[in-house]
């Protein structure tokens, strides 16, 4: 799927949410809006520690995800060799978000792991409607 870039109120839900949650990982996966990654989606059943995240696909509803997020409790935004395994099952778009939780600690990565451009785009969002 061509994905344009990343809101940046998402990014920005991301980055406060990795905060927040620190030291344990945060994860999601990454869903679009028009071409752009506009919404994270949390799953029922995600585990957290300070050593890693587990997100439990099987409980996926029938939404089309084109990646995944999460933070890292320390400095380095860099996949691990665990974190390559999820790439490859979960989309083609994968950030990871680091101290200190900034516009400048975070990375995209394709399904193999290697970086990838992703640009922070200043567009409006649309809301759901309220019944």
């Amino acid at each position: 799927m061509k994905v344009e870039g990343i809101a940046r109120e998402t990014l920005e839900f991301i980055l406060k949410s990795s905060e927040s949650t620190y030291p344990r990982e945060f994860v999601g996966l990454l869903e679009t809006e028009k071409g752009i990654i506009s919404n994270v989606m949390i799953l029922p059943g995600t585990e957290s520690s300070e050593m890693n995240a587990v997100i439990k696909l099987f409980m996926m509803p029938n939404i089309q995800s084109v990646g995944s997020v999460h933070s890292h409790p320390g400095p380095s935004y860099r996949p691990s060799n665990t974190d390559l395994v999820m790439f490859g099952k979960s989309g083609d778009w994968h950030i990871i978000v680091a101290e200190p939780f900034d516009e400048n600690s975070w990375q995209c990565y394709n399904r193999e792991g290697y970086p990838v451009d992703l640009p922070v785009l200043d567009v409006e969002l649309d809301q759901p409607e309220l019944l």
